[in-house]
Order: structure tokens, then sequence, then C-alpha cells
């Protein structure tokens, strides 16, 4: 076979003992080690739709002879079931990569993920200048190469695979900065997650430049180092057709002079675990799904006409935001909160309700609601054993399904009146 085969399809056999293992239900083959001796396990995989490359590395492939190939090899590759390569835990000399990396345009691999990968050295892209690959999600989780700043011309030669690119996530490791020319190379992005990594606010700024990722729906910032919430949407607003934006596990906080307008089409905005004790303003008027859960939030008094979807659960709200603020709303979790009772009239249209781990005062109204929108079969998970009384005395501890609420004890003057009509009836006749 081929060298640039063999690097293509094995890119970690080393001198130690290892071999590949098929599991032919799932389609998924992992190869851990792979030694000259034993690469010939690898013709395995061939039948499988994912392949794994565990462990190793390629310093000792930078001098190998990589030449074209030959027709026999690109119809092997062309004949290949493989969709998606993964390669962890593996030192990868860049010049190696580059020189590799143009065969997969012979394959039908759509995904390549590298996962605690070390990307070493420099690699030389110009023969990928004008090349076009059919990978369209591109993976990095806890890899660490050289900085992204001044490699313009690396973008450059890479430009017309990288033109379109569909999605593209860079997860873990360390980046500080998205340069934007960058941004401006990635004309077809839809999905991009930068999550768990260093990004600040000035960075910010600098990656969603005019013209970076004009097609980018789905942006996740999620765990970096943002704080202005004002600045973020400064940043994002340039991205006319973002639908979906992940800020959650940031530290963000309100600038009172803001007047940013989010993106238009923005409809999915996650606030979740960002420090909040008020909501933030201006939220984008469109939006569909709204989480602001695992904050210190007392109360939400916020209208949106077209929300659907509100999550606000592991808050310190004491009562549930008005449901008519929200007349498309479907969709209320308020789960881990110190809210005593549930507004049965607002609430009962809803299609799921999740509320479970709040002080519950038992009352007639209170545990009767309750159990009427469990009866309907929309009250989440967690109902009945997560739905406990705090009050009145007699009931705390107990389970809110268990509390009766039949009509004698709940609505006494419903009961009284009628023996009273009846006995005077009585007393009618006997006169």
């Amino acid at each position: 076979m081929n060298v640039a085969v063999l690097l293509l399809l094995g890119l970690g056999f080393l001198e130690a003992e290892g071999r590949c293992f098929f599991n032919r239900t799932q389609e998924y083959c992992v190869c851990y080690h792979l030694s000259q001796e034993t690469v010939s396990s690898i013709i395995q995989c061939l039948a499988a739709s994912v392949v794994e490359f565990q462990g190793g590395e390629l310093e000792r492939y930078v001098a190998f002879p990589i030449s074209d190939l030959d027709p026999s090899s690109i119809e092997t590759l062309g004949s290949l079931l493989i969709r998606k390569i993964i390669f962890r835990d593996l030192l990868v000399p860049e010049i190696l990569l580059a020189r590799v990396l143009k065969f997969f345009s012979y394959t039908p691999v759509r995904e390549l993920v590298f996962e605690s990968c070390i990307f070493k050295g420099r690699g030389n892209w110009e023969e990928m200048a004008n090349k076009d690959l059919p990978i369209l999600s591109l993976r990095f989780h806890n890899v660490t190469s050289a900085l992204l700043t001044g490699r313009q011309q690396d973008f450059s030669s890479l430009s017309s695979w990288l033109g379109t690119l569909q999605e593209l996530s860079v997860t873990g490791s360390h980046v500080t900065s998205l340069p934007c020319g960058i941004g401006r190379v990635f004309r077809a992005l839809l999905f991009l997650d930068v999550a768990q990594n260093s990004l600040g606010d000035e960075s910010l700024a600098s990656a969603f430049c005019s013209g970076a990722f004009p097609q980018l729906q789905v942006l996740s910032l999620q765990g970096n180092n943002l704080t202005s919430y004002h600045r973020v949407c400064e940043s994002v607003r340039l991205l006319p057709e973002l639908q979906h934006l992940d800020l959650s596990q940031n530290k963000l906080t309100a600038d009172p002079s803001s007047s940013c307008q989010w993106p238009v089409a923005l409809q999915i905005f996650n606030l979740s675990a960002t420090g909040l004790d008020e909501v933030l303003t201006p939220l984008p008027p469109s939006l569909e799904v709204l989480d602001m859960s695992c904050n210190h939030l007392r109360a939400v008094d916020i209208s949106l006409s077209s929300l659907k979807k509100l999550f606000l659960s592991q808050n310190m709200l004491r009562a549930v935001p008005s449901v008519r603020n929200f007349p498309m709303l479907d969709t209320l979790h308020l789960d881990n909160n110190s809210i005593a009772e549930l507004p049965w009239d607002e609430v009962k249209h809803l299609w799921d309700v999740a509320a479970a781990g709040n002080p519950y005062n038992c009352s007639c109204s209170g545990a009767g609601g309750l159990q009427a929108l469990a009866a309907t079969g929309h009250l989440g998970q967690g109902w009945p054993q997560d739905y406990t009384c705090q009050s009145p005395p007699g009931y705390r501890g107990r389970l809110v399904k268990d509390v009766p609420v039949s009509v004698l004890r709940c609505n006494s003057a419903a009961v009284i009146a009628p023996v009273c009509v009846a006995l005077a009836l009585l007393g009618v006749a006997g006169a």
C-alpha cells in the first residue's frame, strides 16, 4: 500500500505492539499504537464508518517520501466507507499533516477530530492552495499548537477548503484570540464552538469583524473570560445570520448605558451560569428560547412576545414570572428556586412545566394545582418524588401528591351550604 495511504489511514503506528478492534454493530474501529508488524490489522477498519487512532508520535515519518498517488491507490481511497476519523493522544508534526491532508480529497471522509493532540512546528500549506476537500466538520479539543496570530498566509493557502467548511470546534485549547482575517476565510461556516478557552472582550471584538463568518448560525462562547454583556453584543452584531448564541459559564455584568442591538435572527440565547442577579438588557427581541438557569435571579420582569421556552432553574425566585408576558410560551422550567406555589390558571396551558425542588405551600390551591397539572401529563421530570411540602407545619416533608385536596377539606362551604338548604327545606315541609 502506498506510504501516503498508510499515513492517511494509520497516522499512529509505532514500534510498540498494537492493533485495531472493529465493532461491527456500531461500525466503529479503534486502533492502538499500530506497529509495522501489526499494521495489517487496519484492513478490518475499511468496513467501518468511524475510525479512531489512539496514541503515538509521528516525527519518525517526517522524512518519508510521499509521492502522488497512483490510480489504484486513488480507487482504494474512493471506495472507503469511512466518514469520520478521530486522532487521539498523538504528537503530530504539522509539516507531515500538511503533506498528507491533500490526499483526503480522494476519500469520502466528512469529519476530522483531533483530541488531546500536540501539533509541533509549522507546516508548508502551499500545496493545499486551490485544493478542495470533502471534509465539512473539523473538531479540535484539548490540543496544543502554534499561535493563530500571524498565520494568515497558512489560512489563505487553505481557503479553498476552509471556505466550504460548515462546522468548526476548537474547545479547551487555551485560545486567546481569533484574528479578523481568519474569520473571513470561513465563508460557509454555520457552526462555531470555541468553548472553554481564554477569549476576552477585546479579542472577541477583533474576531467578529466586518466580513468574518458571514453565514454563521450557531456560536458557542461557553466558559471563556467574557465580562461585558454590552461588548459581547457589539462584537456579534455583525453576524447577520446568527440564530443561536451560548454565553454560559462566563461572568457577565451589565452596562447601564447599553443600547446595543443584537442580530435580528437570534432566537436561542443561553445565559446560564453567568453570575446574573438581574436580567440583563436589552434582550434580543425575537427570542424563542432563553436559558437563565443557575444564576442568582430574584425576579424576572420581562416581556417577549415570541418566546416559547424559558429556563430559570436554580435561581432565587420566590414567585413565578407572569406567563402573560410570554403569549407563545409552551415550556417553563423553575426547578430549585424558592417558589411556594404555582399559579395554576397561568401555567395550566403549558406543555412542559418543571418545578421540582421548591418549598411548596401545600394549601388546597397549592397542592391541588400541582396535582391537577401532573394529571395533565405536562409536569416535567421529578414528579412526584421531588415535590415536597414546606408548609403548613402539618404537611412539612410530605410529598405534594399525598396531600388530600377533597372538596370536604378544601371547600367546606360547598358542602355546608347544600346541607343548610336541605335542612331549611325539611323545616318548611314540616311546618
